[in-house]
């Protein structure tokens, strides 16, 4: 039956768009989440009876700071077909979720809002205030802004080493750009790309190329000790093990440049640790 449901909704989709993060005349009582970012935000932001679901990604703690929590709520598959059955009165999906599913979604009559990337700290004030009044709790959101702009203040006061440079390279020589939210909370801990670093969102750096560059610190998401695969290759190579001993690499897990919210104010409260303990070990 729900497979002739969303047969008849796409017969019937509708040209209109999502309402967006205008808000109801109600706060919503049944939301579901598609999003890992908007799992966090949901969970920081409503009351629990509000969750009528998030995404499958909500218990992974590569992905989210918040996962130990998502675990006392169901989780749903990405088909519309998982969705339909708990009558959510709000389904937050991300940017670029299914180009099939968001319209049938839609055309059934459920509220489709995206809660987009965030790339810099005043995108992320707006988008937590922006939830926030979407869920009905204005006052959560500002107390989340405050949370924020504290541990901004703790790096802030945090010992510093000297001004560095510093890449974060991913698997296969991937460097994450100027543009980036894991840029934006590096430059927060003082940290700043070399000169000749990819420009904007970032892009692949040859071995060679970085060897050149020599940023004073490699940041990794991850610690890896031995090739487990073609592109680990490139992170385990001698000559980058030669020139970033351990004290030379800085760890940013995953999970703290995904998304604005409860994990930038993680992320940053984490890098406060990075560096003090940076200035201990100099």
């Amino acid at each position: 039956m729900l497979s002739v449901a969303i047969a008849i909704a796409l017969g019937l989709l509708w040209a209109g768009g999502a309402a967006g993060f205008a808000a109801a005349a109600e706060p919503p009582r049944r939301v579901v989440s598609y999003n890992a970012c908007a799992d966090q935000l949901l969970l920081a932001l409503a009351d629990p009876d509000q969750i009528a679901a998030l995404s499958p990604y909500a218990i992974d703690p590569t992905v989210s700071v918040l996962a130990d929590k998502a675990r006392a709520f169901k989780r749903i598959d990405f088909q519309a077909e998982s969705v339909i059955p708990l009558d959510p009165d709000l389904v937050l999906v991300g940017p670029q979720f299914g180009l099939v599913t968001r319209p049938i979604l839609r055309a059934l009559g459920f509220r489709v809002v995206a809660v987009d990337v965030v790339n810099d700290l005043a995108a992320a004030r707006a988008q937590i205030r922006a939830v926030a009044e979407l869920l009905g709790h204005p006052e959560r959101g500002e107390a989340m802004v405050t949370e924020l702009d504290a541990a901004l203040a703790r790096l802030a006061a945090a010992p510093h080493p000297p001004p560095s440079t510093a890449l974060l390279v991913e698997n296969g020589g991937y460097t994450i750009g100027p543009e980036s939210l894991a840029a934006t909370l590096m430059a927060q801990a003082g940290f700043t790309p070399p000169p000749g670093a990819p420009s904007g969102f970032g892009g692949i750096v040859p071995l060679e190329k970085l060897v050149a560059l020599r940023p004073d610190f490699l940041v990794m998401s991850s610690v890896l000790d031995q090739a487990n695969g073609q592109g680990a290759l490139y992170l385990t190579h001698p000559a980058l093990r030669a020139l970033y001993p351990p004290d030379r690499r800085i760890l940013l897990p995953a999970r703290y440049t995904l998304c604005g919210g409860p994990s930038l104010v993680a992320a940053l409260d984490y890098l406060t640790t990075v560096v003090s303990r940076l200035v201990v070990e100099r």
